[in-house]
C-alpha cells in the first residue's frame, strides 16, 4: 500500500469517527440531555420538606479544624432551578463554600402549583423565608444567621432583614439584587414607560394588577426561560452556533448541555408574584423609596442594619450596578461594601470569573465578620 493511500485511509477513518461522535452528541443533546449534564452532583441532605419546598443541608467538606462558622443560608430567586448553585463538579458554589468550612443551607422554593397562584412576594420573604430560617436556627442552635441572596433572592433577604430583629441576621451577601427598577438601563426605560401608562390607567379606572385574577398573571416556566434568553438573543444564538461547530467535542457538548439544563429548566412565577412585580416594583418602584413591596408594614430598608456585601455584574442587563447599589443610600447598615465584577446576571453567581474572584471575596468577607 502506498504511503499517500494509507494516509488517506487514516484521514477517512478520522472523519468517520468525528461524524459518529457528532451524530451521537446531537442525538443525546436533543433526546437525552440529562445524561450529558454535569450539574447537581454535590451530595446534600434534605432536612425539611413539605413535598414542594425543601431545605437542603451541605455539611463542611473534610475535617474542620477552625471554630464553627455562623451558618450560611443560600436564598435563591424564584423561577430558577437549584442547578445554578452546583453547576459543575469543578465549579460549584456549594462545594466551594463547603471547602471554606461553612455549615451551609439552601432553600429550594420548588415548583409552585396553580393552587398557589395567589402567593405574592411578601408570602415568600415575610412568611415562608422566616419559617425556613427558624428551622435552620432550631437545627443549629444559632440565632444569628448569614444570608446569601442572588437576584430576587437578594431582594428577599433585604426585606427579611428589614422585618427581622437586629440579633437574628448576622451578615447579608446580595448578588445582582434589584432595588431601583427605574434606574436599570434598558429595562429601566421600559419600567418607566409602563409606570407612566399604568398610572394613567389606574387614575381612569382604578384598576391595578392585584385586582386581576392570579391565574391570568401566572408566568409558566417556559415563558421565563424564553424571556431570560431574549435579554441577550444574539448570545443565545451564538451559543448554538458554537455548539454545532464543536459537536465532535465531548467536553464542549457536556458543558453546553449543563448550562442548557439550567436555562431550560426554569419554573413558573405564581400570579400573585407577577401582580406584585407590576404594582410594587415596575410601576410604583417602591424599593427606590426604601419601602418594602408589601402592604401593612412600617418596616423600611432603613431598618436593615446587618453588614452588607453587594456584588453586581458590569455586563448585567437584568440588574445593573446602579439598580442594585441604590440600596447603599437606603439601608441603615453602617458596614456596606459594593463590588462590581465582570460578567452578567448568571455568571456573577456561577461563572468562571465568579469562582476565581467573587466566591473567595464572599468567603473572606464573611469569615472576617464571624
Amino acid at each position: 500500500m502506498s504511503v499517500p493511500l494509507a494516509e488517506a485511509r487514516v484521514q477517512l477513518g478520522s472523519h468517520i469517527d468525528r461524524a459518529r461522535r457528532q451524530a451521537e452528541h446531537a442525538r443525546r443533546h436533543l433526546f437525552d440531555r440529562a445524561s450529558l449534564s454535569q450539574a447537581g452532583q454535590t451530595p446534600f441532605e434534605t432536612v425539611w420538606s413539605d413535598g414542594a419546598m425543601h431545605l437542603r443541608y451541605y455539611p463542611p467538606l473534610g475535617e474542620v479544624t477552625q471554630p464553627p462558622r455562623t451558618p450560611l443560608v443560600l436564598v435563591p430567586p424564584l423561577a430558577v432551578n437549584m442547578l445554578v448553585y452546583d453547576l459543575f463538579p469543578h465549579r460549584s458554589l456549594v462545594r466551594y463554600l463547603r471547602t471554606r468550612g461553612f455549615e451551609l443551607y439552601l432553600i429550594d422554593w420548588g415548583r409552585p402549583s396553580r393552587a398557589q397562584n395567589a402567593r405574592n412576594l411578601a408570602g415568600y420573604f415575610a412568611q415562608l423565608l422566616p419559617q425556613m430560617l427558624d428551622r435552620v436556627r432550631a437545627r443549629t442552635g444559632c440565632k444569628r444567621l448569614n444570608l446569601h441572596g442572588w437576584s430576587l433572592g437578594g431582594l428577599f433577604v433585604l426585606c427579611q432583614a428589614a422585618l427581622a430583629a437586629d440579633d437574628e441576621i448576622a451578615n447579608l451577601v446580595v448578588v445582582g439584587a434589584p432595588v431601583d427598577y427605574h434606574d436599570n438601563g434598558v429595562l429601566g426605560e421600559r419600567y418607566r414607560w409602563l409606570s407612566r401608562h399604568a398610572g394613567r390607567l389606574h387614575e381612569l379606572t382604578g384598576l391595578s394588577a392585584a385586582q386581576l385574577p392570579s391565574a391570568v398573571l401566572r408566568s409558566p416556566g417556559w415563558v421565563n426561560s424564553l424571556a431570560f434568553k431574549l435579554t441577550t438573543p444574539m448570545a443565545s444564538l451564538r451559543s448554538y452556533g458554537r455548539l454545532l461547530r464543536n459537536l465532535h467535542d465531548d467536553e464542549y457538548v457536556r458543558s453546553h448541555a449543563t448550562h442548557a439544563a439550567f436555562l431550560n429548566g426554569m419554573v413558573a412565577y405564581p400570579g400573585g408574584v407577577v401582580a406584585d412585580f407590576i404594582d410594587y416594583l415596575w410601576v410604583d418602584n417602591v424599593m427606590a423609596d426604601g419601602r418594602l413591596p408589601m402592604a401593612d408594614t412600617q418596616a423600611t430598608l432603613a431598618d436593615v442594619r446587618a453588614p452588607i456585601l453587594n456584588i453586581t455584574g458590569q455586563d448585567d442587563l437584568i440588574v445593573t450596578p446602579r439598580c442594585s447599589q441604590a440600596m447603599a443610600d437606603l439601608v441603615g447598615a453602617a458596614d456596606i461594601t459594593c463590588k462590581v465584577e465582570p460578567g452578567g446576571h448568571v455568571s456573577i453567581v456561577s461563572g468562571e470569573q465568579a469562582a476565581r474572584q467573587s466566591w473567595p471575596a464572599i468567603a473572606d468577607w464573611l469569615i472576617a465578620r464571624d
